[in-house]
């Protein structure tokens, strides 16, 4: 409902996450009623708690409450800090980010040459001027907080009050983590600890997709409304040298029943074995 004030709330977080675990769930479920069903999992962000589910972690009931307590709690923080992507090696970033430490962080490692800082907005704008001066493209996110960065840490104490009340179960499918680009241990996964670090600590996607392709990944599927991963895997691989059919299963401007579709002949194509 484009324009309407529904439509509008998806812009804060506190919607904005429970939707996207929501759609990477429901589209998950739809996949497995045809027969394709993943030999692994990653999640970027907020998508590692739908894996966590989809592997058997967390129950549904247990996997929407901490998603929920999730965007409710970093809604719930002062707005006033940015994310910007740079065009940068993590080694650059970490170099420049050193003695910043206060107001910026490391968010996330995307592809060899993408990262996102994350923190207030003024040293997020002197960010970008700095880059810019040295001809390094950037991109200012559409977000309304500063994710994985010390503005997120004063909600950090309630969120671990609520990942302590629910259950967790080793991963019955390997979860490629994004928080430590290995596979997550039964420990790791049914520690509350580990998704408190997750909240704040950066995702290192860029390493994880590595790690996905070593372990044999030929086909990824991108479960969300948009294809914004793909882009990045394909950087990743292209960087290690390898290839892989990347998939997205749904995107705007397209019926959703054909994109689907489309998304399972595409695996089909790709060797992904379908019923």
């Amino acid at each position: 409902a484009p324009g309407s004030a529904e439509a509008e709330l998806l812009e804060h977080t506190a919607c904005a996450q429970p939707a996207l675990f929501v759609t990477a769930v429901a589209l998950h479920r739809l996949l497995e009623s045809f027969g394709l069903t993943p030999e692994l999992l990653c999640g970027h962000s907020v998508g590692e708690i739908s894996a966590a589910h989809i592997a058997g972690v967390l129950s549904l009931p247990d996997a929407a409450k901490l998603i929920c307590a999730r965007g409710a709690l970093m809604g719930a923080l002062p707005e006033g800090g940015a994310m910007a992507a740079i065009e940068a090696t993590e080694a650059e970033a970490l170099q420049w980010l050193s003695g910043k430490e206060a107001e910026l962080s490391l968010a996330a490692v995307n592809s060899p040459l993408s990262c996102v800082i994350s923190g207030r907005e003024e040293a997020i704008s002197q960010a970008e001027s700095h880059w810019q001066e040295q001809g390094r493209k950037t991109k200012r996110l559409d977000v309304s907080h500063a994710f994985h960065s010390p503005l997120i840490e004063p909600m950090l104490e309630q969120f671990e009050q609520v990942a302590r009340t629910l259950t967790y179960n080793p991963p019955r499918i390997p979860i490629l983590s994004c928080l430590t680009a290995e596979p997550l241990s039964p420990e790791q996964a049914t520690d509350p600890a580990h998704w408190v670090s997750h909240v704040r600590e950066p995702v290192r996607f860029a390493a994880a997709v590595k790690a996905l392709a070593e372990a044999g990944a030929t086909a990824f599927l991108e479960l969300g409304p948009e294809p914004v991963l793909c882009a990045m895997a394909e950087a990743c691989l292209e960087a290690e040298g390898q290839g892989a059919a990347l998939i997205p299963t749904l995107r705007e401007g397209r019926p959703e029943p054909a994109a689907l579709l489309g998304a399972l002949a595409q695996a089909h194509a790709a060797g992904a074995p379908i019923d």
